[in-house]
């Protein structure tokens, strides 16, 4: 998986005096967790921009001078609920011998028949799929294939299994299907309503010869 260098300063006061201060000077205070105690830093807000604002995955490098780093990923994150702005984040450490869990982005390739030749619409349910594994076993992308997808079809989680990790998804967990669009289905509906009134008309005309000859052999 690709990785984002974070260059940051340990935090020596964690109060909401000093934590106030690394806010008003365009920082953001951050914790990492998962050693053996947690690590309380902070670093320049423009520093997450390809971290936060990306639909893509990545492990972090985080750099805090003095030959101290540590690899992590991004496991919590506050925003402003009026500015948006980044208040804080949380990291968990990685080690190459502990697996941890990851939301991955679903690129879909292909394209489904069911869409192309029957006026379907695919439907994505899922756009992020969660995964379990070993740090160098963490994907970029999953990749959905869905060239074989007709009208009605779902791809289940389960076509999409790799042994290097695995999903923390039930079996039945539908990533994406074909469905038939609203069009067609306003279609169906008014031939359907044409075709029972069209029904309609030829009782109403049968009727109104039952009556035509029951006048008659009145007269």
């Amino acid at each position: 998986m690709k990785s984002i260098t974070i260059n940051g300063s340990k935090r020596e006061s964690v109060g909401k005096v000093a934590t106030k201060a690394l806010r008003n000077a365009g920082e953001v205070p951050c914790v990492l967790y998962g050693g053996e105690a947690p690590v309380h830093f902070a670093a320049d807000e423009r520093a997450f921009t390809k971290l936060v604002y990306t639909p893509n995955a990545h492990t972090v490098v985080i750099d805090l001078g003095d030959n101290v780093t540590f690899n992590a990923i991004l496991q919590d994150i506050q925003f402003h609920p009026v500015s948006d702005k980044i208040l804080h984040i949380d990291f968990y450490q990685l080690f190459d011998d502990k697996e941890v869990s990851m939301n991955i982005p679903v690129v879909i390739k292909g394209s489904a028949p069911g869409v192309l030749n029957s006026g379907g619409v695919l439907s994505r349910n899922k756009r992020k799929l969660k995964v379990r594994a070993l740090p160098a076993n963490l994907p970029d992308i999953i990749e959905a294939d869905i060239s074989e997808l007709e009208l009605g079809d779902k791809l289940y989680v389960t076509e999409l299994a790799d042994e290097k990790f695995k999903f923390l998804h039930p079996d039945n967990t539908v990533v994406c299907q074909v469905r038939t669009s609203r069009v067609s289905l306003q279609i169906e509906d008014e031939v359907e309503g044409a075709e029972e009134g069209a029904e309609g008309v030829e009782v109403a005309d049968g009727a109104e010869g039952s009556t035509e000859e029951s006048t008659s052999s009145e007269k």
